[in-house]
């Protein structure tokens, strides 16, 4: 559902009260009696909210508010105290505080704010999938997880094969067990078999004491053969045997080891073909291609652009401690239009790099430093998103204006929720309206 939530309360009533609240609705909690005790979980610990009391001692709940804003400035905090006044409630909101909650309130009152407020899991392997093709693609995948079939993952470099065969592993009856994976093309040819199967105390020179193989790493979870058309063929033999009995010998070992495993594999290749060409086995093709999974390239799950690039905005600028910058129109525009050739780490790269770049709390255009060649614009009329269709034969200036407009006009002119709507602050939109009533006079909103 998301992330913890970090309760700060010092009554040992009311806390318990609160956690059995959040609990049974399934909400994963975290728990602090003090501001103090609560900035130490905050160092440890993800959190996606803090529900915190104004009355503590000796660190109160709006000292607490201001540590937290100055250290981790994305997170929301709800403050909850019955001595709330409308003068603490309005200063409390100007802190940066997300809801402020006089107490006594009812419970649903609590999970109506949490359910808010509450961030999402934005961590480095969390899935993302607006876009009908993935939808599908994860609906299948969520099936084939309940089983212990083998799942080939296929696909371009970068569209996200490690991160899908995680979240199979996580989908899966092993969740809890270890998820070891092993890129087949990053370790030298004459380590790799000593890697995946571990080695006895003297097999070869250096070997200086016995090793446990992936393989045995990964006892009752799920190993990752990460690019396996890589693989030599003498040791795709090996691996052959291992799959069918189910059972290793490390190297210099003569005792069989028994092995509760589920195997997933990648690769950037077409494997029907490399086996037609003689550099795959044919019987290890079958082996692990029991269930096999195409990943879309990001040009074909356009729809998936802007919520992968939020997301990633959240992460990095999180890990920085940072305010998330806005991707204004013109950025939200020309990563759409991008045909994407090294698919989501492009875009992870491309992320970074405007960060780095965009001087302020907006992210435009020019400091995603996409390659010129590609920012065709015809290609955003295709994106499955939030933003209005592109009118045809108008340049990017006009575009923007209208889409500005008819968000005004659709939002009731309501400038809050024209400004969210199109993705850019509400200092800007009011900028761009100024200027438009320099140029064209009386708008019509």
């Amino acid at each position: 559902m998301g992330l913890p939530v970090l309760i700060v309360e010092d009554d040992d009533d009311l806390r318990e009260a609160l956690i059995d609240t959040l609990e049974l609705d399934h909400y994963s909690v975290l728990v602090a009696e003090d501001g103090q005790s609560a900035l130490a979980i905050l160092e440890n610990h993800q959190v996606g909210l803090v529900v915190s009391d104004v009355q503590m001692q000796p660190m109160d709940g709006e000292t607490l508010l201001q540590e937290i804003k100055l250290r981790y400035p994305c997170l929301p905090v709800i403050l909850m105290t019955a001595y709330g006044v409308i003068e603490k409630a309005v200063a409390a909101m100007h802190a940066g505080a997300s809801h402020y909650l006089p107490k006594p309130f009812e419970p649903h009152k609590l999970l109506e704010q949490v359910e808010r407020f509450l961030l999402p899991d934005l961590g480095e392997d969390a899935m993302v999938a607006e876009s009908a093709p993935m939808q599908q693609l994860l609906a299948i995948a969520r099936r084939a997880a309940s089983s212990d079939a083998s799942i080939m993952l296929t696909g371009e470099s970068g569209v996200g094969k490690e991160v899908m065969a995680r979240f199979i592993h996580r989908q899966s009856p092993r969740a809890n067990k270890p998820f070891v994976a092993i890129n087949c093309a990053a370790i030298p040819e004459q380590l790799l078999e000593s890697t995946l199967f571990g080695h006895e105390k003297g097999a070869f020179t250096g070997a200086a004491a016995t090793h446990l193989g992936k393989f045995e790493q990964a006892q009752g979870g799920t190993l990752l053969l990460d690019e396996v058309s890589e693989m030599p063929l003498a040791l795709q033999a090996k691996l052959l045997r291992v799959l069918q009995e189910r059972e290793l010998e490390r190297v210099g070992g003569h005792k069989p080891i028994a092995l509760d495993i589920r195997v997933l594999a990648t690769s950037n290749r077409d494997l029907a073909a490399e086996v037609s060409a003689g550099r795959f086995r044919e019987d290890l093709f079958y082996r692990l291609n029991v269930f096999p999974l195409a990943i879309p390239a990001l040009r074909d799950r356009a729809a998936d652009i802007l919520p992968l690039a939020q997301n990633m905005l959240h992460r990095y600028a999180g890990a920085q401690k940072r305010r998330v910058p806005v991707l204004l129109l013109s950025a939200q525009q020309a990563l759409c239009a991008h045909r994407w050739p090294g698919n989501i780490r492009e875009l992870d790269n491309v992320i970074q790099r405007a960060l780095i770049m965009a001087p302020a709390e907006e992210i435009a255009a020019e400091h995603l430093h996409l390659p010129h060649a590609a920012a065709s614009f015809a290609a955003v009329a295709d994106v499955e998103s939030t933003l209005e269709p592109m009118p045809v034969g108008k340049n990017i200036k006009d575009m923007e204006k209208t889409m500005i407009l008819d968000a005004l006009l659709a939002c009731g002119g309501v400038r809050k929720q024209a400004a969210e709507r199109l993705g850019m602050s509400e200092r800007t939109l009011r900028y761009k309206l100024a200027q438009y009533r320099e140029e064209d006079g009386e708008l019509p909103i």
